[in-house]
């Protein structure tokens, strides 16, 4: 079957606990569900949004966290993927912005699409360490290293 082309530019939208830790969730593509994935948050700008804005609204929608725009710091990482979700052929510019939210922070899956909801199944909050040492398959693969280097000084204030 023929995949529908589809080109993104999209936020990536990390929020960062205060023991550095980077929270993703676990999911699946629909034509793969014996194949779960964790991910980080984030979705595509609208409507002539700018990236920030876009990972502000992403974490509200994706995990009930509010944000400001300009709460955001970096970006820290940027990359241009391709991949098949769905019906889907995805090529897929992604920004990293990291946010520092506080202990505690309660997650929820309400505002989510339909869509998101159907696939996607649990949330963590993943250490670099963790995430060096999982065989857990995660996405983007050197998210440690973008962890890494949002944390080094501190971490986003």
């Amino acid at each position: 079957m023929t995949k529908i082309p589809l080109r993104r530019f999209t936020a990536r939208a990390l929020p960062i606990d205060d023991r550095d830790r980077v929270l993703l969730l676990h999911g699946f593509d629909p034509a793969r569900p014996d194949q779960p994935f964790w991910f980080t948050i984030g979705g595509a700008a609208e409507g002539g949004e700018t990236l920030q804005e876009a990972a502000a609204r992403e974490l509200f929608e994706e995990v009930g966290l509010r944000a400001a725009a300009q709460e955001f710091t970096g970006p820290y990482a940027s990359s241009v993927i391709e991949f098949e979700w769905s019906d889907y052929a995805i090529t897929q510019d992604q920004t990293f912005f990291a946010i520092r939210v506080g202990p505690g922070a309660a997650v929820s899956f309400e505002h989510m699409e339909q869509i998101e909801k159907d696939t996607t199944i649990a949330y963590r909050w993943w250490s670099v360490a963790e995430l060096e040492s999982t065989r857990e398959v995660f996405f983007p693969e050197n998210l440690a290293e973008i962890l890494r280097k949002i944390t080094a000084d501190g971490g986003p204030a």
